[in-house]
């Protein structure tokens, strides 16, 4: 399910976030690589130093993240509930070779209803998942029931000060949330937070004016 910037951090004007799959498998079919073909780079930053495991990468979208994951060895289930995405991440793992491609298992699923297997999974990374707050609180409770113990919650978005911009992003501020709000969705006894922070880097507005924007980052640990 594509629902954010998948594998790039702005959203190119878009109006909102479109959760149909008809509207994303139309975009993606209507033009080349829609994102940067570079994992996340929170990603990259908070588990360049795991062990290789397993991984879920959820709204996988064309697959950026899923092969940088793949290319390190771990065994990464990537869903997105866009068969043109998924066509395009699988057929971007075969060219680069049959180790890269047998780490990587795509599921074609909505998130707003998937239920992921329990606690199987040593790393869950959630890049720019922007649903409105019933549907997004209630997904991301499930994923972290996904983590297996020992293993790491990784959940990026826009931060809600982005609004405040002139950078473009989706309208509803339910939408958007903190790094604190989702780590108050994980129960206490069963987890640890290692990264809560707003985190800034530089964008750019339709005018073309460099703007300071911030992404929500939990990292999470599960103890039990």
């Amino acid at each position: 399910m594509t629902t954010g910037p998948t594998r790039h951090h702005d959203h190119g004007g878009l109006p909102g976030v479109v959760t149909d799959e008809a509207f994303w498998d139309e975009r993606y079919r209507s033009s080349g690589p829609l994102w940067s073909g570079r994992p996340n780079p929170h990603l990259v930053s908070e588990a360049s130093e795991l062990a290789p495991g397993t991984a879920l990468d959820v709204g996988c979208g064309e697959g950026a993240d899923a092969i940088w994951l793949a290319e390190r060895g771990w065994r990464v289930t990537a869903v997105d509930f866009s068969s043109v995405a998924l066509d395009r991440g699988a057929a971007r793992a075969s060219e680069l070779g049959g180790d890269v491609a047998a780490h990587i298992t795509w599921v074609h699923a909505d998130l707003t209803e998937w239920v992921p297997p329990a606690s199987s999974f040593d790393l869950v990374s959630v890049q720019f998942m922007h649903l409105p707050r019933d549907q997004r609180e209630p997904l991301q409770r499930r994923l972290a029931a996904a983590v297996a113990r020992g293993g790491t919650l990784l959940v990026v978005g826009h931060h809600p000060s982005d609004l405040q911009t002139t950078v473009k992003r989706p309208v509803g501020p339910d939408r958007y949330f903190t790094a604190s709000n989702v780590a108050a969705l994980l129960p206490s006894d069963q987890w640890m937070t290692l990264v809560d922070e707003a985190r800034a880097r530089i964008s750019e507005d339709p005018d073309g004016h460099a703007v300071t924007v911030h992404d929500a980052l939990l990292r999470a640990q599960r103890t039990s």
